[in-house]
């Protein structure tokens, strides 16, 4: 590149004196911008490629925080669950998610059911179209993943798998298509950099109604009756007693969360799209900034929100402030100063520890935590775009948030009331007592601490 520059000069110099004709130096300014062109070409794919495998590695995160906080009963079930999940996902984008998402017109509402394509016909001159693809796909399976821990230790393997085809397939890539693909929410202010609600929120509503649907564990809540209350009705105020379902494993949870933590750099910094110019590096490494301190941000909120309300820090609502507060600030990366970031992730932290005990009144049993780090965080994340994005607006954000809440809430409530209703999606009580990996799987995660030998 260097000798290319200073050819360039030494040209100019002697065009001016008349010494070399204005075709060769116009030759030669061609091939620097062929040059150009390859090295962003390059780059850009790189930059596809590169993230793609780090967010592929959240698979593994969302895995092992699952197991980490099923009970020992039902670990294996959730490697069985998670590794199908992300194979599922990756055929479904493959027939038509992918299309669904990008062949949309500019303003439209839905796109082609059209398979991929062959690969000799996937041809771009920005960045490899297989790249692309790969980055895409990995972020649908991201989605998928954020069902299967709500629903552990009752859920049937096969009606949920059947729920991923359709979230995979259908649910995610209309929703994406609407904003990523250039539909009708591109067109309306809506600003989602990388998936709050694309990704998060779609996830954690088709968590939230399979949860309902589903129901609770067995022997999770109990009620019990207590005085009458002082008032004319005198009816029997009753009180809802939690029974505490521990995780297997504490610290395979942990380092599950320092997986998903680290995959969030892909996730976030990938969305950039380009690494091909000062301008795309610099993005990126702000974008790597305010993911890892929003992140910080929830972890600190909430070592001081369970210790003030609980009187003890609780390690699995700390796990999920670290979530919540990357979910938070994965709607707007670029634009918050870090102290901004900071404050977004801290905010996700105390949605986080105040909705867990919420739901749990409401006896909607999330056994990982899922609803509150990616729904609400989600929703959260996505309205706060509005303060520190000059492009955004709260309108164009409520919006959005409406729009796909509305759509994804509905659809998998109806995906989760046909398979409720026709195979049925909730295990048999003695299977569920004996545990999922014996009742679905025949085997056991850890045999030799077994009891039943």
């Amino acid at each position: 590149m260097l000798k290319r520059i200073v050819l360039i000069c030494g040209f100019i110099f002697l065009g001016a004196l008349g010494g070399i004709p204005v075709s060769a130096l116009a030759q030669d300014q061609t091939q620097i911008e062929i040059l150009r062109s390859e090295t962003k070409f390059i780059f850009d794919s790189f930059l596809f490629l590169i993230s793609g495998m780090v967010v592929m590695f959240m698979a593994a995160g969302f895995c092992m925080l699952e197991v980490g906080l099923v009970r020992s009963k039902n670990a294996a079930i959730i490697c069985v669950k998670n590794i199908s999940l992300y194979a599922v996902a990756g055929i479904m984008v493959w027939l038509f998610g992918y299309h669904l998402i990008y062949s949309i017109e500019p303003g439209g509402y839905l796109g082609s059911f059209e398979s991929w394509g062959k690969a000799e016909d996937l041809k771009s001159e920005a960045y490899s179209a297989h790249s692309d693809w790969f980055f895409q796909m990995v972020f649908v399976a991201t989605c998928a993943s954020i069902v299967s821990g709500t629903l552990a230790e009752r859920i049937r393997f096969w009606p949920f798998l059947a729920f991923v085809v359709v979230l995979t397939g259908v649910i995610y890539p209309i929703s994406a298509s609407w904003l990523w693909g250039e539909g009708w929410l591109a067109e309306r202010g809506f600003v989602d950099f990388a998936g709050s609600t694309l990704v998060h929120s779609v996830g954690g509503w088709a968590a939230l109604t399979g949860a309902v649907l589903l129901g609770p564990r067995s022997g999770r809540y109990l009620v019990q009756a207590s005085h009458k209350t002082k008032k004319r009705s005198h009816k029997d105020r009753s009180e809802i007693i939690i029974t505490p379902m521990v995780g297997s494993n504490l610290p395979l949870a942990t380092l599950g969360t320092f997986i998903l933590w680290l995959g969030w750099f892909g996730f976030n910094g990938g969305s950039q799209l380009a690494l091909g110019s000062i301008e795309d590096v610099s993005q990126i490494s702000k974008i790597f900034v305010n993911t890892n301190m929003a992140a910080c941000g929830g972890v600190i909120s909430v070592l001081i929100a369970t210790h003030f309300l609980f009187k003890k820090i609780d390690l699995t609502i700390l796990l999920n402030g670290v979530i919540g507060g990357l979910v938070s600030i994965t709607a707007d990366p670029v634009s918050p100063a870090i102290w901004q970031a900071i404050f977004i992730g801290g905010i996700g932290g105390i949605i986080v520890t105040i909705s867990v005990p919420l739901l749990d009144r409401y006896k909607i049993d999330d056994v990982v935590g899922a609803i509150p780090a990616h729904l609400l965080c989600g929703v959260w994340g996505t309205l706060i775009v509005a303060w520190s994005n000059k492009d955004a607006n709260i309108f164009g954000q409520l919006l959005g948030i409406c729009a796909i809440g509305l759509f994804a809430f509905i659809m998998s409530l109806l995906v989760w009331t046909v398979l409720k209703y026709s195979i049925g999606i909730r295990v048999s009580e003695e299977d569920e007592h004996l545990g999922l990996d014996q009742g679905e799987l025949g085997l056991e995660a850890y045999p030799e601490f077994s009891r039943h030998k």
